[in-house]
């Protein structure tokens, strides 16, 4: 199973391209789920679809046509299929702090409970075969870094904490529970923490397998969206994951020729030039603005068949290896980056901002630096079997 993972800043028509994927791989013949992933769900109006229609569904996925299906997660309905021991103390807990009863059910969904139920849904539908693809149409960034980061977060809690929480609160809970004003949580909550982990254990290596995930950014030919869809480039490297694809939104076409717009025009091509320097070598394709709203499958459709010449195939393996990685060795960080044409008198590097900054012959990459790395300074670079290992160090300039 193929699963292809949509993000981008917020507003960029993330949910539209999704949709418009989804469209093409259930024509080439793949059953195909889109899924939505942001808790501002938009994917059913995307679709157009008659809300009380859809409502009716009952959370399930929804069938569009005989390949195609859409499925928002709705988390009451999951807090009552798999959180209910988790919420029902949670709530339990804020009533006892005089927190009223609508107010502690609100609160009582914690961030992350979304994302995780999604990610229980990709792993049941993997295991099951249910889809032969599943389009993931995420959240704002620093949502969908989080989707990607809970696996390894949660693995760790499982392993370290979790049994050590487990077995001490079981062996105090008599005890506690006469003094104190709030009960612990019984063994049924940990067993359904248990559950709920054995349901997403193995999706954190799932989303790091490049024939199996591919990451697709979208951003817009602005400055401001630009700089998120770097540091999120950044990012899924940092998690392991590959970026496949970058998606430029609401390009104004060629015929736009209005004094009014000349600016814009002007503008969108510089952002263009830089997002195409930035990202190399990784696909970068321009989605033209339409002169209306994209919304339905006749519309999608359209935008599909810009977005995908001819017969082409979405859910096609592109690239397995990430541009770069970081990886700390001893006292100092390291960045890796693959350069299969270069020879080490044409590399240059240099650090510009929170960029480092390699040059070969005429031709430029532009590195984002997580924070952890944003203040150190190259000190030594070595190019070996095509791989360019650059040493990170602070800088000892006063």
């Amino acid at each position: 199973m193929r699963i292809l993972l949509f993000s981008g800043k917020g507003g960029v028509g993330k949910t539209s391209l999704a949709a418009a994927t989804g469209l093409q791989l259930s024509k080439l013949g793949y059953k195909t789920l889109v899924m939505s992933v942001d808790p501002a769900h938009s994917l059913a109006d995307s679709f157009d679809l008659e809300t009380s229609l859809f409502n009716a569904s009952t959370g399930d996925p929804y069938r569009i046509h005989d390949n195609l299906f859409i499925h928002e997660v709705n988390i009451q309905r999951e807090i009552k299929r798999y959180w209910s021991e988790i919420s029902t103390y949670i709530i339990s807990v804020l009533r006892t702090t005089g927190i009223g009863d609508v107010e502690s059910e609100e609160l009582a969904i914690l961030p992350g409970m979304e994302e995780l139920s999604a990610m229980m849904y990709v792993n049941q539908y993997r295991r099951e075969k249910s889809y032969d693809v599943i389009v993931l149409d995420c959240a704002p960034t620093a949502e969908s870094l989080r989707f990607v980061s809970m696996p390894t977060t949660l693995e760790w809690y499982m392993k370290h904490i979790f049994p050590w929480q487990r077995g001490l609160l079981k062996a105090v809970r008599p005890l506690a529970n006469r003094v104190s004003p709030v009960q612990l949580p019984k063994d049924t909550y940990f067993a359904n923490i248990q559950s709920l982990f054995e349901r997403v254990e193995g999706i954190g290596e799932i989303l790091q397998d490049p024939m199996t995930t591919s990451v697709r950014l979208v951003t817009n030919p602005e400055k401001m969206v630009l700089r998120e869809t770097q540091r999120a480039f950044v990012y899924f490297s940092l998690h392991g994951l590959t970026v496949d694809g970058i998606l430029v939104n609401r390009v104004l076409p060629a015929e736009v020729t209005d004094v009014y717009f000349q600016g814009w025009r002007a503008s969108q091509a510089r952002i263009i030039e830089e997002i195409e320097t930035y990202f190399a070598p990784v696909a970068v394709k321009q989605v033209p603005l339409f002169t209306q709203e994209v919304l339905g499958v006749e519309r999608l459709e359209a935008l599909a068949g810009v977005l995908y010449q001819d017969r082409e195939d979405p859910s096609l393996v592109t690239r397995t290896e990430t541009p770069y990685s970081f990886e700390k060795v001893n006292s100092h960080y390291e960045v890796h980056l693959r350069l299969p044409f270069a020879v080490k008198g044409e590399v240059g590097l240099f650090k510009k901002g929170d960029e480092l900054v390699v040059q070969i012959g005429t031709l430029r990459r532009h590195i984002g630096l997580p924070t952890s790395m944003s203040s150190l300074s190259p000190t030594k670079a070595t190019l070996a079997n095509q791989l360019l290992v650059v040493e990170m160090k602070e800088s000892t300039n006063g």
